[in-house]
């Protein structure tokens, strides 16, 4: 298949399910890789009862232990590869990045982006049911990051994107240093700085309705520390 998506869980048993099964229904045609982090919550083995009965449309790829939200993208990102995929899509497996957009975002992407964000900052898109110290501190760490490093995405720390397969050949993917969600503004820079094209889609991001948010306070220093890394390479005029 052209198309693939990729959703990291760890504890997602509520809403690994329905989420596969409303990919699977969307008019698009795709397959859906889940990199499961040895959930506890027994999310891997309900994730390999859905490839089963898929006809091979899901696949989910295994993993020890809790490793990191950039090192599952990349996983993702080498088994869609080798598969063929041309149109790479990563997504939160709880619902706050709703499947009804992908359309939308497989549509620009079609007609000449080569990464496309499904973007909360743009006109039409917005959040729901968050927290005003969440929002608070997505609006700081999208400013910081877009203000330190140039980046002209409004939207810099989603995880909602489809990437065209030549971006994520070309970006270095191994190379990337960065885990957690930092991972998101890495590789959204390595992208802008490689002259690809990004274009974001409007979105109303839901706040997770089932299961615990996985952001942590060591998430949000390493995304500190990454965005200060990336301007100081930008600063002595490395590429990167």
């Amino acid at each position: 298949m052209d198309i693939a998506v990729i959703v990291p869980t760890y504890n997602e048993r509520e809403n690994i399910e329905p989420l596969v099964r409303q990919l699977l229904d969307l008019p698009v045609g795709l397959q859906v890789i889940v990199v499961d982090d040895n959930s506890p919550d027994g999310t891997g083995d309900l994730a390999e009862r859905l490839a089963a009965e898929s006809h091979g449309l899901v696949s989910v790829i295994h993993r020890p232990g809790k490793l990191g939200l950039g090192t599952a993208y990349v996983a993702g990102f080498q088994r869609a590869l080798a598969e063929g995929a041309c149109y790479i899509f990563t997504m939160d497996a709880d619902f706050s990045h709703n499947p009804r957009y992908i359309p939308a975002m497989l549509g620009k992407a079609q007609a000449g982006y080569d990464l496309v964000i499904g973007s909360r900052y743009v006109r039409g898109g917005g959040t729901r049911n968050c927290t005003w110290p969440r929002i608070l501190l997505s609006w700081g760490a999208n400013g910081f990051a877009r203000a330190l490093l140039g980046l002209r995405a409004h939207d810099v720390t989603a995880g909602f994107r489809c990437y065209r397969r030549p971006v994520l050949e070309s970006v270095g993917i191994d190379e990337i240093r960065s885990s957690g969600y930092s991972f998101l503004i890495e590789m959204l820079y390595r992208t802008q700085r490689r002259g690809w094209r990004v274009g974001e889609v409007p979105i109303l991001f839901d706040n997770r309705r089932l299961g615990e948010s996985k952001i942590s306070r060591n998430e949000i220093l390493r995304a500190l520390q990454t965005v200060v890394r990336l301007a100081w390479t930008r600063l002595r005029g490395r590429g990167s």
